[in-house]
């Protein structure tokens, strides 16, 4: 978790993304930023630098993909193209009014907003509604996490996330309690009596022991004998 600019950006909840769109974020530029991280999974900067041309039409019409540039991705690896799917679209259609002629999320002097600046309109929606451990990050991660979840093949998600390493990838990934929990539930299936989750023991007398331990029947044997009255001394 993310404390004092330290560590990972949590993985966001349903209730907190909530919370963050309808009170932390105080205007649509914002909300349209983060909603283009959330649903596809960008860096901060990559949302930040990207083109109107390379979301909408020349009539305006959001593009069935957004186009993350080479030039403004982490090493400039390579451009990706991202669906955009219509929780987004919905969003770009009422934002296009704003976006910039040049870039989408215009800044001074012609250029576009900074990464840090949008660091730190998130922290203040984050401080506005109680949000600990939270980074511009964590919409990558939350989004990332989730597609693991929903058991999309990593191979998959790094085409999403521009990823060339799965094993870089996989940091990104949120491990839950309930999906250790859920894990460790699964050893019920190994239950000897084969009831799934529940061992029961009908058949066994319960004075005698689970298991059979010859040596313990014939020291059991010679205690008995040695109890028995001879005859002829009652």
């Amino acid at each position: 978790m993310k404390r004092n600019r330290h560590g990972k950006g949590k993985i966001l909840s349903q209730a907190e993304i909530q919370l963050l769109f309808t009170q932390g974020l105080h205007n649509l530029r914002d909300r349209c930023i983060f909603a283009v991280c959330l649903f596809s999974g960008c860096r901060i900067n990559e949302a930040c630098t990207l083109l109107s041309e390379d979301v909408y039409t020349l009539q305006g019409i959001v593009r069935s993909h957004l186009t993350i540039r080479k030039s403004n991705t982490k090493g400039k690896l390579s451009t990706r193209t991202i669906p955009i799917i219509q929780d987004l679209r919905l969003i770009l259609a009422v934002y296009y009014p704003e976006s910039g002629k040049k870039f989408l999320f215009p800044g001074r002097y012609g250029s576009h907003i900074d990464s840090d600046s949008a660091a730190r309109i998130f922290r203040m929606a984050c401080q506005r509604v109680g949000i600990e451990g939270a980074s511009t990050h964590s919409f990558r991660r939350t989004a990332l996490t989730q597609m693991s979840d929903a058991n999309i093949p990593l191979r998959v998600i790094a085409e999403v996330s521009g990823h060339r390493n799965l094993t870089q990838l996989q940091t990104y990934l949120e491990v839950r309690p309930e999906q250790v929990l859920g894990a460790v539930s699964a050893l019920s299936m190994l239950s000897p009596t084969g009831v799934v989750g529940k061992i029961t023991y009908d058949d066994i007398e319960a004075e005698k022991p689970l298991f059979n331990d010859p040596k313990a029947d014939q020291e059991l044997e010679q205690v008995d004998s040695s109890q028995v009255v001879p005859n002829g001394n009652a």
